[in-house]
């Protein structure tokens, strides 16, 4: 089984320290919630992990790459294994839903086609089958500008497969939805790990969710890991460490 190691990993921005030598190692197929109060170095981490921020010291190996150093084309191929979604969906709000998920092939299968928003018959029945996977595809055509903020990250979660990654990061994906959403959302992100085995790392507030989704749950604290476990280790006291409610 491939996994995912992080060792000794650190980030600072100048006089900051966000991650503080982490040590971790993730196998493949399963969903990681990653826990913590705000500040703990829990965003830093899945952006190192993809690349969009380069560490200060340690490293990240996966599958016998040290993603930590590649670079040009190595490092655009990684990104592509290695999706992600963010907290406010990043989609282009002017552009229809299925555009949006045809953006998502770019990082594989860039051409000048593409460029142009010009896509293969079979890249556009790919987007369609994932939005048909979230009951999506019949809104394909409405601006994304138009959709709630639920379907909006859905839609993203369809983009990010047109990748066909083996990891996919999820930074707050819930935060800014209502409970509903939030349940639809991580239910569709349940679904794709069940069903296509893509091992998800999630950074996660609620610890209700993480415990109720997650099959291991890694708990930060001023960047540094402080709880390493399943779900049903995290005691009440563990809790209150990880978020500073004695102080509270």
């Amino acid at each position: 089984m491939k996994s995912l190691r992080i060792k000794n990993l650190k980030k600072k921005f100048k006089n900051t320290i966000a991650v503080n030598g982490i040590n971790i190692e993730i196998d493949e197929g399963k969903i990681i919630g990653i826990i913590g109060r705000s500040g703990a170095g829990k965003s830093t981490l899945l952006r190192m992990i993809n690349r969009l921020v380069d560490p200060t010291e340690g490293s990240i190996e996966f599958d016998d790459i040290k993603v930590s150093s590649i670079k040009g084309r190595a490092l655009r191929k990684w990104r592509s294994e290695c999706a992600m979604i963010f907290q406010q969906f990043n989609l282009v709000e002017r552009l229809d839903v299925l555009t949006n998920v045809l953006i998502g092939s770019l990082g594989r299968n860039y051409n000048l086609l593409n460029l142009f928003g010009i896509f293969s018959k079979e890249e556009k029945i790919n987007a369609l089958k994932n939005l048909d996977r979230f009951d999506l595809s019949g809104i394909a055509l409405q601006k994304a500008g138009t959709l709630s903020g639920g379907q909006q990250q859905r839609v993203a979660i369809a983009r990010a497969l047109m990748q066909k990654p083996r990891i996919l990061l999820a930074d707050e994906p819930i935060s800014s939805l209502d409970p509903k959403n939030a349940k639809r959302v991580m239910d569709d992100m349940l679904k794709i790990n069940r069903e296509d085995g893509i091992t998800i790392i999630c950074n996660l507030h609620s610890l209700e969710v993480a415990k109720k989704y997650c099959d291991r749950l890694i708990g930060l604290s001023d960047g540094k890991v402080v709880f390493d476990g399943n779900p049903e280790e995290l005691t009440t006291e563990i809790s209150k460490e990880l978020y500073d409610l004695d102080n509270e």
